[in-house]
């Protein structure tokens, strides 16, 4: 696609004309933006709620290819940073306050769903996909259960891809390079397009390519490892792995670990695909197949770890005191059909996808195992290299089908739109837990006799699997859902929108848990009671427009989570405390009340809005309270409020102002209760995490048409959020993130044929917290474990500052 401005083409053809400013004031007017949030294509003015949308030539000329990069330039949506490693693990997008997990949280597949639903075309799926050949991305703020079969409580994002047109051949090639503070490398990416008619009716399109980032996290205390093994430290000086034969059971049984390190760790490699068959035989009836994959590697975190390692050596800028790298991979593919077909009083839509997306990650667990909590030492005495990882993973595919019938008669007295969605889904999600090398201390230990012994060590001398704890949940979801809107227009300027939404859905959930120390032990799997839930949600909009060129609305509309079931042990070594408390989690529910404004003129676009979310037994991602096992829990209520505000100014003819603010009051409305002891874990009041009180965006774009008839397009944009907290929950987890801001600035020369800009992304090099492991909750308080050097605190980064070179050519 060849590059186009955002400015009108009238002001472009003024500009390269060279009359003036002021000669041309008439003449500056914006572009108008056209969306299909409401199942129709329209005018975003005309959308009666709350509704942003960025182009995909914006995002391209941002140099922005990530999701959290992009809702940092929309108001009202905070995010949870924690790069690349679990940008497609969970979904950290939070809108109008609406979330009560943890930074912390983000390395396996949470019980309880998103709050935010987001849709990759007409699939609901969060994936991380990079943002590559896109047309728009929409973000529908509030539920939007009455528009698109995926329910939501707190809005909808949705990605909109471009789609292969039969109007011509269109082909380009694209590269960048760059480099980050505090890295030695070189990131570069590689992209490619081609679409490509294949007759008067058919059209191929083809987008591929390739992200290659450096790392910039440097682990200053690795545990060495051989043949999955950790490294003694021999009586020698020299470092061999424990299951070197030349050791002796004592070097084996009392002597500690040998630890390196390893600059610019947390690398990254992303590789994608995305093809597209279009078939449109008539003009009112068109057929869409597409398939899409992408296969992310990333060899660490990017995240720092403050204070001092066991010498009292304070960390770096840029240094992680994890003892393990904690890679991750993951692979994510995507079908769909898409059919339209226009019957004259309504376009009958369809859509029927299925999508595989599955990864895993290493976990540096020892801190966790060594510290204040010392299971380690009261499980295992002795042993002088407490290696633990976890190998956390997630597996989910599902089965989708949605039919959305949409009513074409514009000057009708009544719109209408209809859908029915339908889906089957599995997910499973798993953790194992290892202590590497724990087997060859149990044979050494064995070998030496009681001067080597503790009390305690009931495993030793068996082979052991070195497993310590395995958990596979598995489960599996259907969901049916009818849903509805109607639009009676009233008058020529009163509409009122009524909608519904029937829902019936069950949940299944089959879980192993055990402590498979032992070679040989088979774990069994517990089927625990199915969860079905049913009813209706509504939804009320009344919009009025004052002028031909601006509009009220007030809006009421509710969402609906689904609930569960948690696999906890009711019985057995495993039994939890008070476990028919925590069998099951029941459905959230918010109520949400919206009264807004949007208007237009040529120069000038706004919206305002001011809102209230009551929120119904909102469900938290935990842990239990014996053994730690995940679950999801109900709170009692919590609620937000707030306003938000966006602009777009046409300064000149050549120069455009986009500004938008958001304020949310983010808080339980009823003390937090831990459902086995009773206790209090949050007060009333208490403010909900990953939610800024303040959040700021701002931009100012500049087009300029050189004599020779090249563009020169220049951008500042930056973004600030005031402080944010860790966790809704008082205790070790709790931490507060300062405020911060985050500035970037682009300069593009275009032609007809080719695009070369220079970018600079977080110019000031903010530290950007937003997730954290507290020092309380991972530290270095290792007790009596001498031969321990680890760290595991972090703070999760956003990306230093980054200085860039972007290339694209476009064969005509």
């Amino acid at each position: 696609m060849k590059p186009k401005y955002q400015i009108s083409s009238l002001a472009l053809a003024i500009a390269a004309s060279g009359v003036s400013p002021a000669q041309a004031q008439d003449a500056v007017t914006l572009e108008e933006v056209i969306v299909t949030a409401s199942a129709r294509a329209q005018s975003i003015e005309d959308i009666p709620y709350n509704i942003s949308a960025v182009q995909g030539d914006d995002i391209e000329r941002q140099n922005i290819v990530d999701a959290t990069d992009l809702m940092r330039t929309i108001p009202g949506i905070s995010v949870v940073d924690r790069g690349y490693r679990n940008a497609g693990v969970v979904n950290s997008m939070v809108i109008r306050g609406v979330n009560v997990d943890n930074g912390a949280n983000g390395d396996i597949g949470l019980s309880a769903v998103p709050t935010v639903a987001s849709y990759v075309d007409q699939t609901p799926l969060f994936a991380g996909f990079l943002l590559k050949d896109i047309e728009r991305v929409e973000v529908l703020r509030g539920p939007q259960g009455t528009l698109y079969g995926s329910g939501a409580l707190g809005g909808t994002v949705r990605y909109i891809m471009n789609k292969p047109s039969t109007e011509g051949f269109d082909a380009s090639v694209a590269g960048t390079t760059s480099m980050t503070e505090g890295s030695d490398g070189t990131n570069y990416s590689a992209d490619a397009m081609v679409n490509l008619p294949l007759g008067e009716t058919v059209a191929f399109r083809l987008s591929a390519g390739t992200l290659q980032n450096a790392g910039v996290i440097d682990y200053v205390n690795l545990y060495e490892l051989a043949d999955g093994k950790p490294v003694v430290a021999a009586d020698d000086g020299s470092c061999k792995s424990v299951k070197d034969s030349s050791l002796t059971p004592d070097e084996v049984a009392f002597n500690g670990s040998c630890y390196g390190g390893k600059k610019d760790a947390d690398s990254v490699s992303i590789n994608y695909a995305h093809a597209a068959l279009r078939f449109e035989p008539t003009d009112n009836f068109s057929l869409q197949l597409n398939l899409r994959a992408q296969k992310d590697e990333v060899d660490a975190r990017r995240s720092v770890t403050e204070g001092a390692d066991y010498n009292g050596n304070v960390y770096g800028d840029y240094e992680s005191g994890s003892t393990m790298l904690e890679a991750s991979e993951r692979d994510v593919q995507l079908a769909s059909l898409d059919m339209e077909w226009d019957m004259g009083f309504a376009t009958l839509t369809s859509n029927t996808s299925q999508y595989e997306h599955n990864g895993n990650g290493w976990r540096d667990n020892t801190s966790l195992w060594v510290t204040g909590r010392d299971w380690f030492h009261w499980l295992y005495p002795g042993n002088p290299r407490p290696v633990a990882h976890v190998n956390a993973g997630y597996e989910e595919d599902a089965l989708v089908q949605e039919f959305r019938l949409v009513s074409n008669e514009t000057d009708s007295a009544i719109d209408w739109v209809a859908g029915v969605y339908y889906m089957d889904q599995d997910r499973s999600t798993f953790n194992t837990s290892y202590l590497l090398g724990l087997d060859e201390y149990s044979q050494a230990c064995s070998a030496i006799g009681s001067n080597c012994l503790a009390d305690g060590q009931w495993w030793l001398g068996a082979p052991l699997s070195e497993i310590d704890f395995l958990y596979d949940r598995r489960e599996t979801f259907t969901d049916l859902a009818v849903y509805g809107e109607m639009t009676f227009h009233l008058s020529d300027t009163l509409r009122v929108t009524a909608g519904a939404r029937w829902f019936d859905n069950e949940l299944t959930n089959s879980t192993a848990m055990d402590f498979p120390l032992f070679e040989g032990v088979v774990v069994p799997y517990e089927d625990f009671p199915a969860q079905k839930e049913d009813g209706v949600l509504g939804k009320l909009n009344v919009s009025w427009d004052v002028t031909q060129n601006s509009m009220l609305y007030a809006t009421f509309s509710q969402g609906f989570r689904r609930g569960g079931a948690n696999a906890v042990p009711t019985d057995g070594f495993f039994a939890e405390l008070n476990p028919e408390t925590i069998q099951f989690y029941k459905a959230d529910r918010v109520n949400n009340y919206e009264l807004g404004i949007k208007g237009t003129s040529d120069r000038l676009r706004y919206s305002a809005d001011i809102y209230y979310v009551d929120w119904q037994d909102p469900q938290l991602n935990a842990a239990t309270a014996w053994w730690g096992f995940f679950i999801a829990q109900n709170g009692d209520k919590a609620e937000t409020q707030g306003l938000e505000a966006e602009l777009s100014y046409a300064l000149t003819d050549t120069v455009n102002f986009n500004a938008g603010y958001a304020y949310t009051d983010a808080k339980l409305a009823a003390d937090l209760i831990a459902p086995q002891t009773e206790a209090v874990i949050a007060e009333k009041g208490q403010r909900l995490p990953s939610t800024a009180e303040h959040v700021l965006t701002v931009s100012v774009d500049h087009v300029y048409t050189l004599a020779n008839g090249l563009g020169l397009y220049s951008q500042l944009s930056g973004y600030y959020q005031s402080d944010s907290t860790n966790s809704v929950q008082d205790g070790a987890i709790q931490d507060t993130f300062d405020g911060f801001s985050l500035w970037n600035a682009s300069v593009a020369l275009q032609s007809e044929s080719w695009t070369l800009s220079l970018y600079a992304r977080n110019l000031f090099n903010e530290a950007g917290v937003t997730g954290s492991f507290p020092s309380a909750f991972m530290s270095t308080d290792t007790g009596i474990f001498e031969n321990y050097y680890g760290n595991n605190q972090r703070n999760y980064l956003a990306t230093p500052r980054t200085l860039g070179l972007s290339a694209k050519y476009y064969f005509n």
